[in-house]
């Protein structure tokens, strides 16, 4: 028996699908991983994005990220699945070996404390100007 590992996975839906019928994918997403061996881990839905280019001639999809463990037998017929449906633009499904685990803790650890001028409020931001222009 393989032992299970954490992966994450990315995926784009149709931007043309209403909120429903966003749902539904989402939950047919965690039913494919589900089905195939997978323990969700942690769900992101990142929402209804404009795309650099488009893609299958659409131009706005709905991002979500999926942290999950599963066994790597089960990742083919995850891509497989994910690859004919027609709702899902793109996917990618990565492996989250500890190197990686270890460089996301650091790039969170000192985001936060350095923070960008994007995340602060409008009055942080005149309270203290010299930090807006970097």
């Amino acid at each position: 028996m393989e032992t299970k590992k954490l992966y994450e996975c990315t995926i784009i839906i149709n931007g043309g699908l209403e909120g429903d019928a966003v749902t539904a994918a989402m939950g047919e997403v965690k039913n494919v991983i589900t089905n195939n061996g997978g323990d969700i881990v942690n769900v992101l839905d990142v929402g209804r994005r404009k795309m650099a280019y488009p893609i299958k001639k659409q131009t706005i999809g709905s991002y979500a990220h999926i942290e999950f463990q599963g066994e790597p037998s089960g990742i083919a017929a995850m891509e497989k699945t994910f690859r004919y449906d027609d709702n899902i633009l793109r996917f990618l499904i990565v492996h989250l070996s500890t190197p990686l685990l270890e460089m996301r803790k650091r790039v969170e650890k000192y985001s936060v404390v350095i923070g960008s001028p994007e995340d602060q409020s409008d009055d942080e931001q005149q309270q203290n100007p010299t930090a807006a222009k970097k």
